[in-house]
Parts: C-alpha cells; sequence; structure tokens
C-alpha cells in the first residue's frame, strides 16, 4: 500500500469526524440518559455486596438473582424478567418466548418478513427437530414493504381467529431493510391492539438495547427477548440471555426454560452475579462506543464508494452496519479485514462454511474475547447474492477507528 493511499484514508478519517460531532453528541446524550435509567433501577431495588454472590445446585432462594430481574424489569419497562446465564443465545431467549405462549392450533404472524435464519428452525419454515410446526404451530409471513417498512394492512390480514402472537424484528439480520425504532413499533403495537386486545406482541431485540432511550416493552410489547452477549452485556457476559414482559408470559418463558411447576423458581447463578450486575451498568456507555464507530465506518466506507446501510446521516435504531459487494471476493476481503484487526485471532483467515442454523456458508470475523460476543467488533454474512457483509460492535470507538482504515486498505480498488 502506497503513501498516497494511507494518505488519503486519514484524510477521510478526519473529516469523519468533524462531519460527525453532532451525531456523536447525539450519541452522547442517549448513552447519559441510559446511564441514569440503568442507575435509577440499581438504586430503586437497593442492589448491595451481598446480592453478587450467587448460588449452586438448584439456585433456590437466589435473592441475588431475583433483584437482578427486577433491574431488568425495570430498565425494560416491563412487569417482570428472565435474565439467566443458561441461555444461550438470542435464538434460545426467542424459543422460550415462542414455546412459552404457542399452543397446538395457534399460530404466529412475522411481520417482519421471513424471520432471521436461525429462527427457521425453531418456527420449522426449515425442518428441525422439536420446532414449532412439530407441535401443531403454523405462521404466517407477512413482507415488508419496499421501503422496509411494516405492511401493516397485510399483517392485519393474515391475523385469524388461531392467531396468537405477532412478532416484530428490530433489526434488519440479515435483510437489507433498516432496524426499526421504538417509535415506529409502537405505531404497530397501537394499530394491532386496536385490532384485537387479546394478542401477544413480541419483539427479537437483539442489536437494538440502548440504542433509543427506552426498549419496545416501554411502548407496548408483551415480550422482548435477546442475548447477553450482545448489547446488554457490554463485552464483559461470556455468556446468557433475556425475556422480559407481562408476568403471566416471563412464567411461561420460565417454565418452557427448566420445567412446568418449576419454572424461574430454579436457576443458580454460581460466579455470574457480578458480572450481571456490572455488564448492565457498563452497556449504555459500550453500546455509544460501537454506535460512534458504526456512524464512522459508514462515512468512511461511502467516500470509498461502498453502498452502506444505514447511511452516516441516518438515524440507528440498531447496531449493525450492511456493506453491499456484489462479489464473494470483495465481501471476503472485508470480513478478512476485519479478523486482521481484531485483538484476539487476527492472523486468522475467515472462510466461509456451514454452520448449524443457517442454510447457506457463512462467513465470519470475530477475533473477540467472547465467542460470537458480537458487541465486540465482529463482521459477518451469508455466503449469497448480492454479498452483503454485516458490520457491528466496538467496544472502543478507537478500535473501530483503527478497523476502518485496515478495512479501507483491504478494499482500496488495486488491492481487490
Amino acid at each position: 500500500m502506497n503513501g498516497a493511499v494511507d494518505k488519503q484514508i486519514e484524510k477521510w478519517l478526519t473529516e469523519a469526524e468533524l462531519a460527525l460531532a453532532d451525531t456523536y453528541a447525539a450519541i452522547e446524550r442517549v448513552a447519559k440518559l441510559n446511564q441514569r435509567r440503568v442507575l435509577d433501577a440499581f438504586h430503586e431495588q437497593r442492589v448491595s455486596s451481598v446480592d453478587l454472590q450467587g448460588t449452586t445446585g438448584y439456585g433456590l432462594d437466589d435473592a441475588g438473582r431475583d433483584k437482578l430481574e427486577s433491574v431488568y424489569a425495570q430498565v425494560f419497562g416491563a412487569e417482570a424478567a428472565l435474565v439467566r446465564p443458561q441461555i444461550i443465545s438470542g435464538t434460545h431467549a426467542l424459543r422460550l418466548g415462542l414455546f412459552g405462549v404457542l399452543r397446538p392450533g395457534q399460530n404466529v404472524v412475522f411481520a417482519t418478513g421471513k424471520p432471521y435464519d436461525t429462527l427457521e428452525g425453531v418456527v420449522g419454515i426449515r425442518r428441525a427437530a422439536g420446532s414449532l410446526a412439530e407441535w401443531g404451530v403454523d405462521y404466517r409471513i407477512v413482507p415488508l414493504r419496499q421501503d422496509g417498512t411494516v405492511n401493516l394492512e397485510g399483517v392485519l390480514d393474515a391475523m385469524d381467529p388461531a392467531t396468537r402472537m405477532v412478532f416484530f424484528q428490530r433489526s434488519r439480520g440479515y435483510a437489507s431493510r433498516p432496524a426499526l425504532s421504538v417509535a415506529q413499533l409502537g405505531s404497530y403495537f397501537e394499530a394491532i391492539r386496536r385490532h384485537r386486545a387479546d394478542i401477544v406482541i413480541a419483539v427479537d431485540n437483539c442489536y437494538g438495547e440502548f440504542v433509543e432511550t427506552c426498549e419496545p416493552s416501554a411502548v407496548g410489547a408483551d415480550l422482548v427477548m435477546g442475548s447477553l452477549i450482545k448489547n446488554p452485556g457490554a463485552g464483559w457476559m461470556t455468556t446468557g440471555g433475556y425475556v422480559v414482559g407481562r408476568r403471566a408470559l416471563v412464567e411461561g418463558a420460565a417454565a418452557a426454560w427448566t420445567a412446568p411447576g418449576v419454572g424461574g423458581e430454579y436457576g443458580p447463578t454460581h460466579d455470574f452475579l457480578r458480572p450481571l450486575f456490572q455488564s448492565l451498568f457498563l452497556a449504555p456507555h459500550t453500546v455509544s462506543q460501537a454506535l460512534r464507530g458504526s456512524v464512522l465506518a459508514a462515512y468512511v466506507l461511502e467516500r470509498l464508494g461502498c453502498t452502506v446501510s444505514p447511511r452516516w446521516t441516518e438515524p440507528r435504531a440498531d447496531l449493525i452496519l450492511s456493506v453491499r459487494f456484489g462479489t464473494p471476493e470483495s465481501l471476503l476481503a472485508f470480513c478478512r479485514a476485519v479478523q486482521s484487526a481484531a485483538p484476539v485471532d487476527a492472523f486468522v483467515r475467515p472462510e466461509a462454511d456451514a454452520m448449524a442454523g443457517y442454510e447457506d456458508p457463512v462467513v465470519m470475523a470475530a477475533g473477540t474475547f467472547v465467542q460470537g460476543g458480537s458487541l465486540e467488533l465482529s463482521a459477518d454474512a451469508p455466503m449469497r447474492p448480492p454479498y452483503i457483509g454485516y458490520l457491528q460492535g466496538g467496544l472502543t470507538y478507537e478500535h473501530v477507528y483503527w478497523a476502518v482504515e485496515q478495512i479501507c486498505r483491504a478494499l482500496w480498488p488495486d488491492q481487490r
């Protein structure tokens, strides 16, 4: 790479930081409000050092765990919460919500189009042992409109007397559409409630936590689910997931997690309570670091000629930045550049391969301290046209800054 190229990349980065000053300030304001919300919950629930100890065995009478879940419920604007290290992923948390609510003969309407790849097996869109389809639960998929908004009329038309749940995916996942803001979701929830007051509204909240000043449960969602190795874990949690929402529905998810009649009363926390509390405390700031990195990457990659979404001028409702490449070679070069900027396994060369839960081969760049910890700077993509890469995370803005420089070098036209 010649000096002229390095100077051009440095110029773009300098321009970006000047152009993004107001955007960075807005992100910091959101982080401050979210930090206050978390602190208020800690104070109201009277979190103490005794609550950080944990339990073993069955985990009965775990006062710290119960207080943690009260804190989560308050932060998310919900009645109750299930927050456990034994929930291994966002898909696992979503599975608990689905199986906790849906019964044979009922159906679920997916309001945001085809669900994320790993949920296809859970639902039975793709054949898998133990799916909802095996239990006699049907589904309807309502495609989004061309502009990426929810086809509300189509959702209402898809609902019938057997419909028990309407499901929203807040983040874009592996789609090209924009993420949905909490305000947008709230307007959809209101319309659905007017149509059917008894319906259960569920939200996949992965990548969206603390991006805005409230969560979907605060504007009418009955169940909200996510992973602790994403936003709320702040890069600190090594495992875990959460389900928040109406108390009866959270209890149903807890019964699906352990056993009917046992529910959330069981579940040891071992040595996890301290990091569970601490990660939630850190999450508003860490998410703001990733958001600043995302808009920086959007600005600079646009200067390089890439098509990105959302653009640096557009508001964020999740952490994900999609970058359209058009060819598998450019997509692989992008992922390899992200890997080369990682603190762990920077020497590894990512290749696309089959992965459990995905229909297409997937390439993943994740030189992370936590396996699959996508609040850490990472990138992944299904290897299918139009070859879009998805960049997310960044525990520190400074790390994303240097990674963007590395990505630009790898994608510079003479290097492809």
